[in-house]
């Protein structure tokens, strides 16, 4: 029975995207301005006059434009005379229209990303140190009135008016049959389903900004540090940001057999002064005192010099972007808060679904199968700071000098990376014109911060490749970062140009994105000439995806937890934050890892950096890992280019639609699994 409703309800829903085979759906809550009586009348004439095919589209455009009307777009006879006038019944005419909003849609989006990317540049790439005018045009977004603007010319009602708005569920039901056309009529439903105006819209990207160049100038002097014995462990002139840095450093301790674990302790140490802002102001970003981190001493030579703590600026810049983005919750009727927007309409996967997939993993028995299999190689007990095991990766016993002078060697400046990418892109499967096509649409350049990719938004533009470049070169951390963005780049520069529909440039979510950047990192040493073919690298693959999963997933249900306690405690402090914070990466660490890795009530997936800068950002990455590790297998043994392209042409439908057509299954967890499993069983013979 409850598969013969499910048929009825989706033979109700199909073909809805055109005039016929409607369906009936919950009324829409429209603005106080515009009347439910004077909506019904208006959906009632078109009804009357263009016949039932159009009753659905009618009745859903008629509702939305409602919804968003004010009282300065017009009276309730200009709503209604603005409806009869602009509804397009016509399949022929409706595609018209879709093609010219389209084409526009490129040219503003397109030109405004040029701006925004321009008008950054001081606060994002390597240079002169950032001045308060920087940041006053950094935080400027050039397209903050743009929504303003449409509504005011109508552009914005016209298309709410002709192309519905699906739920996410309606999306997942009907998706499996609409063509691509529709669901590009789809993607340009979803284009005004919010009415934010340009103050709050500008007051937003200045808190995100701000929040950017925080986390961006945000570096520890790691030649600064001492021990308790007084002793410099690290080099003069090493600077790493936090957490990235900071992580990829201890990471790398792994192959220092004399000195690496007393180094992963300290920076363990510093990440904790960091979570719990005991961290002294004088030492972040700044080489001026010698600094212990464990009695929290700083020194200038060999005096004590009293030290005052950050607190609480790491939980301010937190609760800034909270405050800034839950000003756009009373204008987002379909996602209320930013919990829903950044599951349901950015990523578009449920919450619920994504929590139980992580917490799925994280009880999973692999998990002190694999903690124990570690411990056998390390030979030691596992600590709190194993959470960043990386002995899975191959070429793993690589002192990280060694590579570092591979890489200064061969990437001396930013433009020597440049010109090395089309070679990259033959390496991993594609045809020599094809790389140089798709890398002259690439550009590197030197980040102020750990790295980034920023993808185009019109055709024929550039991706920028941003990585650390010190004064010697591209060292591994900058060129492993750097793999890691040209994997986005790629993505970027084929889901822009190579996808049928604008609408439906990009991918479903950041996470498949984050999946081809994660399939390039992994191969930064074949990249380089270095990694020799292994019949046991599949099984190392499965143990180093799922090691790096059980980090992120815990990390990302304490960045959820905290948005959750946030909106339960809207009235919070920073202070107040930073404990609920504290205590939130407590339980999930006392929940998911203290069995595993020790140390009762640790604090340290509070550490991470995104949880501060990119709301919500983090459980792109688990995501990632998951689709990587599906879309890895689906490409072994085939041509990676091939792969990549079939895969990723099919732009930004719904993640559980994609990855159907994709690899043949949804998103889960028991692909990797199963490989882990293979995996013990094979490296234990």
């Amino acid at each position: 029975m409850r598969q013969i409703i499910k048929m009825a309800l989706i033979a109700l829903l199909l073909g809805a995207m055109a005039c016929n085979n409607p369906i009936k759906t919950e009324q829409v809550e429209t603005a106080d301005f515009i009347p439910s009586t004077r909506v019904e009348a208006v959906v009632r004439q078109l009804t009357d006059s263009l016949g039932e095919a159009c009753a659905f589209r009618v009745e859903r455009g008629v509702q939305q434009v409602a919804g968003l009307w004010r009282e300065t777009d017009g009276s309730e006879e200009d709503f209604a005379r603005f409806c009869l006038e602009s509804f397009v019944a016509g399949e022929k005419e409706l595609e018209q229209l879709y093609t010219t909003l389209e084409r526009n849609f490129e040219v503003i989006y397109g030109n405004f990303h040029q701006m925004n990317v321009a008008l950054k540049e001081p606060l994002q790439l390597e240079g002169p140190a950032i001045t308060p005018v920087d940041m006053m045009f950094g935080s400027y977004s050039p397209s903050s009135h743009l929504t303003d603007d449409l509504y005011a010319n109508k552009v914005a009602f016209l298309t709410a008016l002709n192309f519905p708005f699906y739920s996410l569920e309606e999306k997942t039901e009907l998706g499996e049959t609409w063509s691509r056309k529709e669901w590009a009529y789809a993607r340009m439903g979803d284009s005004f389903t919010s009415r934010v105006p340009a103050a709050i819209q500008q007051e937003v990207s200045k808190t995100t900004t701000e929040a950017d160049a925080y986390i961006s100038d945000y570096n520890i002097y790691m030649g600064k540090l001492r021990n308790e014995n007084g002793e410099q462990l690290f080099p003069d002139g090493m600077k790493l940001i936090s957490h990235w840095g900071l992580r990829d450093e201890l990471k790398s301790n792994y192959a220092d057999a004399d000195k690496g674990l007393e180094k992963q302790r300290m920076i363990y140490q510093v990440m904790k002064r960091i979570i719990d802002q005991s961290i002294p102001l004088e030492v972040i970003n700044s080489d001026r005192y010698a600094w212990n981190p464990f009695s929290n001493e700083l020194f200038d030579g060999e005096k004590t010099v009293e030290g005052r703590p950050e607190e609480p600026r790491r939980y301010e810049v937190f609760l800034k972007n909270y405050l800034a983005m839950r000003q756009l919750d009373v204008y987002n009727t379909h996602y209320p808060t930013q919990l829903a927007r950044a599951f349901d309409r950015t990523m578009e996967v449920p919450q619920k679904d994504v929590e139980a997939l992580f917490k799925g993993l994280l009880s999973s028995p692999q998990v002190k199968e694999v903690a124990a299999f570690i411990e056998s190689r390390l030979g030691r007990k596992l600590e709190p700071f194993d959470i960043w095991y990386n002995g899975f990766k191959a070429g793993g016993g690589i002192p990280e000098d060694e590579l570092t002078t591979i890489t200064q060697r061969k990437y001396p400046t930013a433009e020597a990376l440049e010109a090395d990418l089309p070679r990259m892109l033959v390496k991993l499967g594609w045809k020599a014109d094809k790389a140089r096509e798709i890398t002259s649409l690439v550009t590197v350049e030197a980040s102020r911060g750990a790295g980034h990719a920023w993808g185009a938004a019109m055709r024929g533009d550039l991706a920028r490749l941003r990585t650390r470049i010190v004064d010697d070169g591209l060292d591994y951390k900058g060129y492993n970062i750097a793999v890691h963005e040209f994997g986005h780049n790629v993505e970027q520069t084929i889901t822009m140009n190579d996808v049928d529909y604008y609408m439906l440039n990009g991918v479903p979510n950041t996470a498949f994105t984050e999946a081809v950047a994660f399939l390039f990192q992994k191969r930064d040493l074949e990249l380089l000439g270095l990694k020799n073919p292994n019949p046991l690298d599949e099984h190392y693959l499965a143990l180093d995806n799922f090691w790096a999963s059980y980090e992120i997933m815990g990390v990302s249900l304490v960045d959820i937890q905290a948005w959750e306690w946030l909106y339960e405690h809207p009235e919070a402090t920073p202070e107040e934050l930073k404990e609920a914070v504290i205590r939130i990466a407590r339980e999930v660490w006392n929940s998911y890892y203290a069995g595993v890795l020790g140390g009762e009530d640790e604090p340290l997936l509070g550490v991470y950096s995104h949880m501060i800068d990119y709301p919500l950002y983090l459980p792109n990455y688990p995501m990632g890992h998951l689709i990587a590790f599906q879309v890895e297998q689906q490409v072994r043994g085939k041509n990676l280019a091939d792969e990549i392209d079939r895969m990723y042409t099919q732009g930004s439908i719904i993640p559980q639609a994609w990855m159907k057509h994709a690899v043949g299954s949804p998103i889960s967890i028991e692909p990797l699994l199963n490989a882990v499993d293979g995996a013990l069983e094979a490296l234990a013979k």
